[in-house]
């Protein structure tokens, strides 16, 4: 196991505070290898195994314990006679009503307790009734830049001598964690990844959501992939499916975006309305929870390299904790306002600055905002290196590796 540090020093920082520990992420992302690595650390500090309760609900060995009673009597009889104890519970949507016995365990029993799910709706609905105030959540993602040049040191046990180059791969790759442990060709890559999407669709929305049709649902999911990058609405799905000769109704389109969402297949960031100060209820932009996702899906397609490069700034972002949204000022667009406590980031994301025209497309949006923060342009150019009235230009692999914006 390579060790994901950003997320287990997270996990490490509430460690015996008195909140649960909710990891959510897609499927395959590394929440059960994130377990793993925290109960290797608690043997490290010198927790007794017989005072780690480790089950992971996927496995066949707990597929009896299927619902909060059975959960609670299990639990209760490893926690006997014990003093302080660890739980972990990986894939806890598995159990029904699992989180009525997730709250008894904080007051019946001395337990520090961490739980991982494939779904947002894990922390909505009763959990938030039963649990308000006393969870904390963090979100795993596939593997950034940084960490798939960690990964591919580790492998190797040699650097990687081209940055740049590497960058291109890892574009091609993707960053589920399984890729990054041996060597796979981009069409057997797909093939895995092409797997677990298949996995997150069918347990995560279908059946999360009583999807009944499920081609229909794959038709919206083709939509939203060939347009990352591109702000649309639920209407426009409607409208793109009525001239296929398919009717959907918008309340249909909303509940399969909602659906994606939960699942962590896709993600919606709203449009923020720079002058008038306000988020823009409107043409949002859907990027997906891993680039190879939409290769999988579509097969790759460089038509959509700009969008998928703005997917990759996008996932960084979010890894950093910045709330992120889409720039709207006047009839210009930002790509991203990133924002953190009182940090603030614009960014322009672009293939290459192969023009004139292209250069003051990207140039000038960011040019009207007279502000101090931070603002980039960030594309895959190796030739043009010029920054223009306190705008840097990034090659995208190093605005990745960058320490802060």
């Amino acid at each position: 196991m390579i060790r994901r540090d950003s997320f287990l020093n997270q996990l490490i920082s509430f460690m015996d505070k008195p909140f649960i520990k909710v990891i959510t992420g897609i499927r395959r992302s590394g929440k059960s290898t994130l377990l793993l690595l925290l109960k290797d650390e608690l043997l490290r500090k010198g927790i007794g195994e017989e005072n780690i309760v480790h089950i992971n609900f996927e496995s066949f060995e707990f597929s009896d314990i299927d619902d909060s009673g059975k959960l609670y009597k299990f639990i209760k009889a490893k926690m006997d006679g014990k003093q302080r104890c660890y739980i972990l519970l990986d894939e806890i949507q598995q159990v029904r009503s699992w989180e009525k016995a997730v709250d008894a365990f904080l007051v019946d029993f001395n337990a520090d307790i961490y739980i991982t799910g494939s779904n947002s709706y894990l922390l909505s609905g009763e959990l938030a009734t039963y649990l308000a105030g006393r969870y904390v959540e963090i979100h795993m993602q596939t593997l950034s830049f940084a960490e798939h040049l960690q990964f591919k040191a580790e492998r190797t046990n040699q650097e990687v001598p081209d940055i740049h180059r590497e960058f291109e791969h890892f574009l091609r790759l993707g960053g589920f964690p399984v890729l990054h442990t041996g060597d796979y060709t981009y069409e057997t890559a797909y093939k895995v990844v092409f797997d677990i999407y298949s996995s997150a669709i069918l347990r995560d929305t279908v059946q999360r959501f009583n999807i009944r049709d499920v081609e229909l649902l794959e038709r919206v999911v083709k939509f939203v992939f060939d347009n990352v990058g591109n702000k649309f609405s639920a209407k426009n799905i409607a409208d793109y499916f009525k001239s296929q000769q398919r009717k959907i109704d918008l309340n249909t389109v909303y509940n399969y975006l909602n659906a994606l969402e939960g699942a962590f297949i896709i993600y919606r960031i709203p449009r923020y309305d720079i002058k008038g100060r306000e988020i823009l209820k409107t043409f949002e932009k859907y990027y997906t929870a891993d680039q190879s996702l939409l290769y999988a899906v579509m097969g790759y397609k460089d038509r959509l390299i700009s969008g998928v490069l703005e997917n990759m700034v996008m996932l960084e972002l979010k890894r950093r904790g910045y709330r992120v949204f889409v720039g709207k000022s006047d009839e210009k667009e930002i790509d991203f306002i990133a924002e953190m406590k009182e940090k603030k980031v614009y960014i322009q994301v672009a293939y290459k600055m192969a023009e004139q025209t292209t250069i003051d497309r990207e140039f000038a949006p960011l040019l009207d905002v007279r502000d101090h923060h931070p603002k980039y342009v960030v594309t895959m150019d190796e030739t043009w290196h010029d920054n223009i009235e306190g705008i840097q230009h990034r090659h995208i692999a190093d605005f990745l590796l960058m320490k802060e914006y």
